[in-house]
């Protein structure tokens, strides 16, 4: 459980203090943090996690823009 606590404020802190400064270049909606955000939340620290880890491998330049939610 705290595992999943701490990940989760690595990501807020991720989200308000790096991702603004930085070019914006997910293809995904929601978010590669925010979708691993929602990850952790739903699967727990591990799963969600990788879950997360997975989709970012999938966020490149030649990925069509595209609605991609937790399930």
């Amino acid at each position: 459980m705290k595992l999943k606590i701490y990940l989760t404020k690595l990501i807020n802190l991720y989200q308000k203090y790096i991702s603004p400064f930085i070019k914006p270049s997910c293809v995904f909606y929601p978010t590669c943090s925010e979708y691993t955000k929602q990850a952790i939340e739903k699967y727990g620290a591990g799963k969600g996690f990788y879950l997360g880890f997975l989709r970012i491998l999938r966020c490149h330049p030649w990925q069509k823009n595209h609605f991609d939610p937790v399930k």
